[in-house]
């Protein structure tokens, strides 16, 4: 069985698209002159309603991706003939750790896209932990598929192929390698003759054997420095794909 790249593409979009408003709904109450706060400034507003705000937009649209992504678990295990439960939704991030993201962005910078970004990540996490919990659960395989222009990091990831559900592949109850700015998502399977249509481990690990370095952090900034000298000589080069992994 093959997923068509057009039923990848709707789902992760969807996804996408819950994450985005998120983080632009928080970006203009915070920033707009239109907005909540009347564009007073990140400084002129309690931190403690700033992460209240953020809060609830992150529970509000999170439990929406949690609901997309337990769709499709039950939809491809319908479609596998696994007999397995119903997907259980991950629960959205606590206040707690809205509030340590939050902070957390802000003591790097007060810029509004990268603070905003940080709600789009935590509403993208509730719908990631729902694969992977219930991957875990079922003992299904899973694959991080990536969209679009991706970063070296996200590739690396690509480029395991499917693998079966550990506890390795949740930290803290959470599905890792989540970060802001990002479509990639978990995909997952109940048997090895399903595939996505366009995944292509075994390219993307060429690309990583290929990379200079000899440990997985200087393989990955490696494959970042390739990308950035692509990107410059096209108008637009994003300079945040330099940050390299410590």
């Amino acid at each position: 069985m093959e997923i068509t790249l057009n039923e990848w593409v709707k789902y992760r979009d969807l996804l996408a698209k819950l994450s985005q408003t998120a983080a632009d709904e928080f970006r203009d109450a915070i920033w707009s002159e239109n907005g909540r706060w009347h564009g007073v400034g990140l400084g002129n507003i309690p931190r403690n309603e700033v992460i209240e705000y953020a809060y609830a937009l992150v529970t509000k649209y999170g439990e929406g991706t949690a609901s997309l992504a337990a769709d499709m678990y039950d939809a491809m295990a319908l479609l596998s003939n696994a007999n397995v439960p119903e997907a259980v939704v991950a629960e959205t991030a606590t206040i707690g750790e809205v509030g340590k993201a939050v902070n957390g962005a802000i003591k790097v910078s007060e810029d509004a896209e990268y603070v905003s970004a940080v709600v789009g990540r935590l509403v993208k996490q509730a719908g990631q932990d729902t694969t992977v919990q219930n991957a875990l659960r079922d003992g299904a395989q899973f694959a991080w598929i990536p969209a679009g222009k991706t970063c070296a990091y996200c590739l690396t990831l690509a480029s395991r192929g499917w693998q079966n559900a550990s506890r390795q592949a949740v930290k803290n109850g959470h599905a890792e390698h989540i970060h802001a700015n990002c479509d990639c998502a978990y995909m997952i399977r109940f048997n090895e003759n399903t595939e996505v249509e366009g995944y292509n481990p075994d390219e993307y690990l060429s690309m990583y054997q290929h990379a200079d370095g000899s440990t997985p952090r200087d393989k990955i900034n490696s494959m970042r420095r390739m990308a950035y000298a692509e990107d410059k000589e096209t108008e637009g080069t994003d300079n945040s794909e330099l940050i390299e992994v410590n």
